[in-house]
């Protein structure tokens, strides 16, 4: 079974971000972020708003039932270590939080088929924000 994420508003991605999860095999892609990538506004690296999750942001969310407050580091597949906070951009809670704002809230589907959401509550660190155009 897939993971489902639902899109609220408009997502952005970085132009970098965008290629390097382009080349990830298709075949391997969750369908919700096959999805993103199909329907993302793209932007320059520099250009990116610093409220915005991008690919190395750290970011403090916090579950919409619990009120149970989490930092996660969004990683590329390669790179995560769930138990260390950095999170895979191809895990259900990963790919529902690129692209989203602060304040935005991320709704995935847990491997159980349950339901989780969590706001956006802050970008802890950024790497565009820092000038590190090229992470």
């Amino acid at each position: 079974m897939h993971a489902a994420t639902t899109i609220h508003g408009e997502r952005t991605l970085t132009d970098l971000d965008f290629a390097r999860l382009s080349k990830l095999p298709r075949l391997n892609l969750p369908p919700s972020l096959a999805d993103l990538l199909d329907s993302a506004e793209v932007t320059r690296s520099r250009d990116v708003p610093g409220n915005v999750v991008t690919m190395c942001s750290r970011v403090e969310i916090v579950d919409v039932h619990t009120h149970r407050r989490q930092t996660l580091t969004l990683s590329y597949p390669g790179e995560a270590r769930p138990g260390a906070g950095l999170i895979s951009v191809l895990s259900p809670v990963g790919n529902s939080l690129l692209g989203l704002k602060a304040g935005d809230t991320a709704i995935w589907q847990a491997p159980t088929g349950e339901t989780c959401e969590a706001q956006v509550a802050a970008i802890l660190f950024q790497p565009e924000a820092s000038g590190d155009y090229t992470t």
